[in-house]
C-alpha cells in the first residue's frame, strides 16, 4: 500500500508535471519528459517537462511547461518580433 506522501507526489495527471523538490541543473531539467507515449493516432508524442530559454544576459533558464506557461508564451511572443519591435506573423 502506498503511503500518503507518495500519493501527494503523484496527484497530477502526468507524472512529468510533478516538480522535483530536489535542486536540479538546467541540463538535468532539459532531459525530463512530461509525456513520452503514443497518442490515439499512433504517433509517438514527446513533450518536455521544461523548456530551456536563453535569458538576455546569456544565462539559460528552464521553464516548467505548466507552472511557467505564461512566461513561455511571453518568450514565444518576444521571439516573433523584428529588430524594430514589430510582431511578425508566420
Amino acid at each position: 500500500m502506498e503511503d500518503n506522501n507518495e500519493i501527494e507526489i503523484h496527484r497530477s495527471v502526468n507524472p512529468g508535471d510533478v516538480i522535483s523538490e530536489e535542486p536540479q541543473t538546467v541540463e538535468e531539467k532539459s532531459q525530463q519528459l512530461a509525456v513520452d507515449s503514443p497518442d490515439i493516432t499512433g504517433d509517438h508524442i514527446k513533450v518536455p517537462t521544461y523548456f530551456v530559454v536563453d535569458e538576455p544576459d546569456g544565462e539559460k533558464k528552464a521553464l516548467h511547461h505548466v507552472k511557467d506557461a505564461e512566461e513561455i508564451s511571453d518568450v514565444i511572443r518576444q521571439a516573433r518580433v523584428d529588430e524594430n519591435g514589430n510582431r511578425i506573423w508566420s
